[in-house]
Order: structure tokens, then C-alpha cells, then sequence
């Protein structure tokens, strides 16, 4: 009894865009490659049998030469309708901490409690480098840290989810914060939540570059985020005679690190997800406050 053996299939192109995959099937097609078009869940694909594999790959080559990629808006993101949800926690932990520092609430003064002073975070009071993110020096201060840091979550929240995106600004400008005060003199100090919006901004920014970069699209395309971005960056947190402008950039970079991550691993974004890493969030900037006036 004469069996037959299944034909192994290979991948040879893939991409967001279903009519993408089926030009090249049709070029294939014409010089007598067979070729299927399949959904892989976040993206289409063509396959090939494997022993046509390199006379695929040779053809489509030489298609893309003589067609070179057209721009393509990227593919749709699923956007977070509860989004808003991020941008209120963040206000409110904002304004309740101005007004408890204000009031000198628990008899404490909380900027001296709450403040990242450099020698201090690194003797050990790595708390300082959350607390310092909620405290502003004045009104204006924290007026315009709060208009940005709530555009900018609303959107990182958009593409995220409130939660898990808010939890990620946490951990990047947390990060940001500690590394300014290894590279900072130890009299260094710093308050305000501009290394958080800034750590927003390079996040957006990062994660719609990555999202571009495989599109086969111009390079002035696929870099516009990026670039708009380190312009943003440049016009809004580096001026000024109180700016700090390696908090600035040291939040960006963390935040386009994680953007990139985002991009490239797709962590749980479900109702549950965003609970949970909403939730965790609040809990160290409580966590980290109530060690700061436990050591006041």
C-alpha cells in the first residue's frame, strides 16, 4: 500500500495586510510556486512548500526590488475605552499629595520626607525615588505636570490599558529617578512628576516607532514617533531655569525601553490584567509613602 507523506510548509513573507501576502502569492504563482495565504492571529502569512523555499525567497526579492514598499497606514490598535480611569488615579494621587504636603499633614514636612535626595537613596531610602514623583514645589509646578501627565496616560492608557500602562510609568520613572542618584553628587535632590510624563512620552513615542518599523515603509515613516518625540522632549523639558533636564531625558530613555518592550512582547492586557497591575501601582506609592513618614 503506497502512502503519502505530508508536504512540509515554510513561512516566506508576513505582514499586517492581507492583500500584501496575495500579491506575492500571485507572483509566485506565475512562475509556478504554490503558495497559500493564512491568518496567524495578529498577522497574515505566506507559505510555500519547503522545497520551494529558496526559489520563493528569490523571486519575492527580486519583486521588492523592482516594487518598492508603499506606504501603509499602520494596522489598527484596539483601543482601551477605559482609559480615563489611569489619568483620574493619577490625578488624584497628585493633587491629594499636594494637598497633604501643603497642610503639613501628620505634622510632617513631606517634601523633606518624600524627596529624592541623592545620598540619602542611596544609603538606602530607595522609597524616595516613588515619593518624589507625587510632590511639587508650587502650584505651577504641579499644574503643568498634571495637564501633560494626564494627556499623555490617557493615551499610553488608549494603547495599554490604565493599568498596566500607568504600572509601567511607575516602574520606568521609578528606575529613572534611581539612576539619576547614582550619577548624580549626593547633594542632589529633586521633586515633581515631570520624569513620570516624560517617561510617558518616551513610551508613545518608542511603541509607535517599533509598530512601524516592520511595515516596509520610508524611513521618515517609520521614525516620525520617535523623532516627534525627542522634538517634544527637547521643546518641553529642556528649559527653564528649575528644569532637570537629565531627569527628563533619563525618564524618556526608560520610558522608550519599556515602549519597545511593549511593542515587541505583548504582556496581558485584559479587565483582570489592568486591575491587577493598576492596583499594584497604588500600592507602592502608598507602600513607598508610608515608609517615608515611618522614617520622618
Amino acid at each position: 500500500m503506497n502512502t503519502t507523506s505530508p508536504v512540509e510548509i515554510v513561512e516566506v513573507f508576513r505582514s499586517f495586510w492581507r492583500s500584501a501576502c496575495e500579491e506575492r502569492s500571485f507572483v509566485l504563482h506565475a512562475v509556478g510556486i504554490e503558495s497559500q495565504v493564512v491568518w496567524l492571529g495578529r498577522a497574515w502569512a505566506l507559505l510555500v512548500p519547503a522545497a520551494h523555499q529558496s526559489a520563493a525567497l528569490a523571486q519575492l526579492e527580486h519583486y521588492e526590488r523592482e516594487n518598492p514598499p508603499r506606504r501603509r497606514p499602520a494596522a489598527p490598535e484596539p483601543l482601551h475605552r477605559a482609559a480615563w480611569l489611569g489619568s483620574l488615579a493619577y490625578a488624584a494621587v497628585i493633587l491629594w499629595t499636594g494637598y497633604l504636603a501643603g497642610g503639613l499633614a501628620l505634622n510632617t514636612d513631606w517634601v523633606d520626607a518624600g524627596a529624592l535626595l541623592a545620598g540619602r537613596t542611596r544609603a538606602g531610602e530607595f522609597w524616595r525615588a516613588v515619593t518624589a514623583l507625587t510632590l511639587h514645589l508650587d502650584v505651577g509646578h504641579l499644574l503643568a505636570n498634571l495637564g501633560f501627565g494626564v494627556v499623555f496616560g490617557l493615551l499610553a492608557g488608549q494603547l495599554l490599558g490604565p493599568g498596566v500602562a500607568w504600572a509601567t510609568v511607575l516602574v520606568t520613572a521609578g528606575a529613572a529617578n534611581l539612576l539619576n542618584t547614582f550619577v548624580q553628587p549626593a547633594t542632589y535632590s529633586s521633586v515633581g512628576a515631570s520624569t513620570a510624563v516624560f517617561a510617558t512620552l518616551g513610551l508613545l513615542a518608542a511603541y509607535a516607532w517599533h509598530r512601524r518599523r516592520d511595515q516596509g515603509d520610508r524611513w521618515a515613516y517609520r521614525w516620525a514617533p520617535l523623532v516627534a518625540g525627542v522634538i517634544l522632549l527637547g521643546i518641553t523639558g529642556a528649559g527653564g531655569e528649575r528644569t532637570d533636564v537629565l531627569a527628563h531625558l533619563t525618564g524618556f530613555a526608560m520610558g522608550a525601553f519599556a515602549g519597545v518592550a511593549h511593542a515587541t512582547w505583548r504582556v496581558p492586557r485584559g479587565a483582570v490584567a489592568q486591575v491587577i497591575a493598576g492596583s499594584l501601582a497604588l500600592a507602592v506609592v502608598a507602600g513607598a509613602w508610608a515608609l517615608a513618614l515611618a522614617n520622618a
